[in-house]
């Protein structure tokens, strides 16, 4: 049958877009499936503030009257002015496993940023770092978490068939949770007194919001040089903080802060949502909101979200001191294996910080790039 690639239009065009994903994926037990609310959030031009640099298109593909396959494209002008570079944006993609679809997909992104004087085309990639960045292309075994892409296996095939190079890998690691250790509690108290910065204690999740804009304005900072990152708005500070701060334990999550108050180091970890998510079908009405409640409040694994040490602050131990609240927390909690966050894998100064668990790198994401 003819392959139709039609664009989304209409906000009930976003969300058959959105539902793609679902179709391709149900039943599945790795796949973590997205909060379809965030995703609107996300992909509407009216509630996303990053399209105050960004544009964006998405497209379904069709067989049949049903859908085969969506890709978005994107063109984030601040990441590109940073980069100097011309590149479009390539994520959320999904295809059959038929070369012809996934052709049409990527031809159609790659005739999109032509028009607009791009060069090359990269992904995948979202509007920002905050958005999942990455391929799978190995542990297509392992569980995904919330801030983490799950594809199939034969995905990364057709892109090395289409012509697409390595640009940049992410690595996520799995370990155990030991006993706290002991150079964690002697280094605490040495750093706190050498670089006169403490750990932020609140045990109410209000008490955290001021700190919130805090930690993205040194998270832009600490992110600077990583691949593709473009500096977060204030406008996307706070959309941030709404989205995702609602299912925050103040517990998991450890600011270290210098004697000005200002952030110099974080660490923001939750329990995790995956199974949650698969019985909700990722949405919270009608019963939603009670396996991701239930899974926050009772939980033998943790996610870790968000890790950043301020520049000026590397290798003084500030790291330790957040792991060390964190690591309490979750022995008190009876949490007994870690997720990490997607990592670059040159990034050798935040990968040094999981040579203190017992643990395995069993993840790996791509993005690809291709110039035109």
């Amino acid at each position: 049958m003819d392959l139709e690639i039609r664009p989304v239009k209409t906000n009930r065009d976003l969300k058959r877009f959105i539902g793609v994903q679902f179709r391709f994926y149900r039943g599945n037990p790795y796949w973590c499936p997205p909060l379809r609310m965030d995703e609107i959030r996300t992909l509407r031009r009216d509630k996303n503030p990053a399209f105050a640099h960004c544009e964006a298109e998405y497209w379904i593909a069709y067989r049949d009257r049903k859908p085969v396959g969506r890709i978005a494209g994107f063109i984030n002008h601040k990441a590109n002015k940073r980069w100097k570079e011309n590149l479009v944006r390539f994520g959320w993609i999904e295809f059959i496993d038929d070369p012809v679809v996934s052709d049409a997909l990527i031809d159609t992104v790659a005739a999109w940023g032509k028009a607009k004087g791009m060069t090359g085309i990269h992904g995948p990639l979202g509007f920002s770092d905050m958005d999942n960045e990455g391929m799978l292309i190995e542990g297509f075994d392992q569980l995904a978490i919330m801030t983490s892409i799950y594809n199939h296996a034969y995905y990364p095939v057709h892109m090395e068939r289409m012509g697409f190079v390595k640009a940049a890998d992410w690595v996520q690691y799995e370990f155990s949770i030991p006993p706290i250790p002991e150079k964690f509690e002697k280094a605490k108290s040495l750093v706190e007194q050498r670089y006169h910065v403490e750990v932020v204690k609140t045990k109410k999740k209000k008490d955290l919001l001021p700190y919130a804009r805090k930690m993205f304005r040194m998270l832009n900072v600490a992110y600077d040089d990583l691949y593709g990152f473009a500096a977060l708005t204030e406008e996307q500070m706070d959309a941030y903080t709404k989205q995702y701060f609602g299912f925050i334990r103040p517990e998991f999550i450890s600011f270290v802060v210098d004697r000005n108050d200002d952030i110099v180091g974080f660490g923001i970890s939750l329990p995790n949502l995956t199974y949650a998510l698969q019985k909700s079908d990722g949405r919270l009405f009608p019963f939603g909101w009670y396996h991701l409640l239930k899974a926050i409040n009772k939980n033998e694994i943790i996610d870790m979200y968000l890790l950043g040490v301020h520049p000026d602050y590397h290798g003084k131990g500030v790291a330790a001191l957040f792991f060390y609240e964190m690591h309490k927390a979750y022995l008190d909690f009876g949490i007994k294996k870690a997720i990490s966050s997607p990592q670059l894998d040159d990034n050798t100064k935040a990968l040094t910080i999981w040579k203190n668990f017992p643990g395995k790198k069993n993840v790996r994401r791509r993005v690809w790039i291709k110039h035109f």
